[in-house]
Formats: structure tokens, C-alpha cells, sequence
């Protein structure tokens, strides 16, 4: 997804920590669970009794002095069957880079121990991980702005922002929210007739927020 970095600094000054909400002129509003479960698919009703960060993980992974992410995957990709251990490894990464996009910007072990019952086949609720990362997210933004200090690179899932931001603002900032095109899966011996299109439309929010590009939006197109 193409960061859109206007949009997400212009919003961010209407953000209020004493509500937890955008203070819009048309009203406040804030992402929830449901814009979650809407947005990214991620489970959010399992009950949560794992303690994922408070646990060390089982399995070891070597991220230090590796070469970043690109050297994380020449370091453990394997031809052959996937086990759990290539499994973990690979949910790692995508927990890290992919969903709560780590401050480091390279490999961790942060999120091992959550990517270990991923793998084992476990559920618990990653969706409240993601919106509360949100939360502290937009916290760390509205402080840096208040203070007047550049907003660097806080790490944080600013990806699901940018989607809650593509969505409820779409009409604003003149976005055709289902405008995009997706190919569709057609069997190899099927050939398509006259009527028939080689593409479809976005099959949910969030695959239709997800593509949209990453420009315009400052502060008079949000409020």
C-alpha cells in the first residue's frame, strides 16, 4: 500500500488524546473494532488470555546483524515442505513488517512468541492488538505535533490508518472508493466471451482502501 503521508499528518492534528478521537467538523470519530474486523479481517472476539507480550518464545530466530528484512528471508527461505519453525519465521516477518510495521524497520523478535501460536494453529484476538497499536500510535503523533518536534519514524500500523482515513474520507477527498479493478480467477482452459470481463470489482472495504494512491489531503479537505 502507498503510504499517504499528507493525509495521515493532516488528520493527525484533529486527533485529541482526552476523547480518543478525530475532532472532524462534522462531528468526532475514531476507528473501532468493527472498522477492524471490516478493514483487515483480523479475529477481535476470541478471548484474550495468552499474554502474547508478556511470554518468551520457544523457538529461536536470529534477527541482529542480518541484512534487514531482505536479509532475514535469503538467510531462512528453504525449498521443500513448510514446517512449523519456516511457518513461525514467516509470520514473524509478517506480524513485524506488515501489520504493526515495527520502529525498527527490520527484523525483531518482538512479535515471536505471537507468531509461534499463529503457527501452532492457536486464535486470540490480534485485531484489539492492532487497533490499541493504533491508539498509542496516533498518541505519539498528536504529542510530536503539540511540542512542535518532526514526527520521525515512530513505527506503528499507520497502513491501518491510512485505510480507516481512505474510507471515511473517500467523498471528501474525491476518491471512487470502488472504482478499482481486480483480476479475477479464471481457469486456464476458460476462454472469456464478449460479455464477460477479465476483472472484478473490490470484493470488501478493505481491498478497495487498500489500492487506493497515496496522494492530496491537508487540513481544509479533512476538517
Amino acid at each position: 500500500m502507498e503510504r499517504n503521508e499528507s493525509l495521515l499528518v493532516a488528520a493527525s492534528y484533529f486527533w485529541s488524546d482526552t476523547l480518543s478521537a478525530f475532532l472532524f467538523g462534522h462531528g468526532p470519530a475514531s476507528p473501532t473494532l468493527a472498522d477492524v474486523l471490516m478493514l483487515t479481517g483480523l479475529e477481535i472476539a476470541t478471548t484474550d488470555d495468552s499474554h502474547l507480550f508478556d511470554s518468551k518464545a520457544e523457538r529461536k530466530v536470529e534477527t541482529r546483524n542480518i541484512g534487514g528484512w531482505s536479509g532475514y528471508i535469503q538467510k531462512y527461505q528453504k525449498m521443500g515442505p513448510v514446517g512449523q519453525r519456516e511457518h513461525t519465521i514467516f509470520l514473524n516477518m509478517w506480524l513485524d513488517k506488515f501489520v504493526f510495521c515495527g520502529r525498527s524497520v527490520g527484523p525483531t523478535s518482538v512479535y515471536l512468541s505471537a507468531a509461534e501460536k499463529l503457527a501452532d494453529g492457536g486464535r486470540f484476538p490480534l485485531g484489539r492488538y492492532l487497533l490499541g497499536s493504533a491508539y498509542h500510535l496516533l498518541h505519539q503523533v498528536a504529542e510530536k505535533l503539540l511540542l512542535g518536534e518532526p514526527i520521525g519514524n515512530l513505527g506503528g500500523p499507520w497502513c491501518f490508518i491510512n485505510m480507516w482515513l481512505n474510507v471515511h474520507m473517500h467523498q471528501r477527498l474525491r476518491f471512487d472508493l470502488f472504482a478499482q479493478r481486480f483480476p479475477r480467477d479464471i481457469a486456464e482452459d476458460h476462454e472469456l466471451d464478449d460479455e464477460e470481463s477479465a476483472t472484478r470489482p473490490p470484493l470488501n472495504y478493505g481491498e478497495a482502501a487498500i489500492v487506493l494512491l497515496g496522494t492530496g489531503g491537508n487540513e481544509d479537505q479533512v476538517s
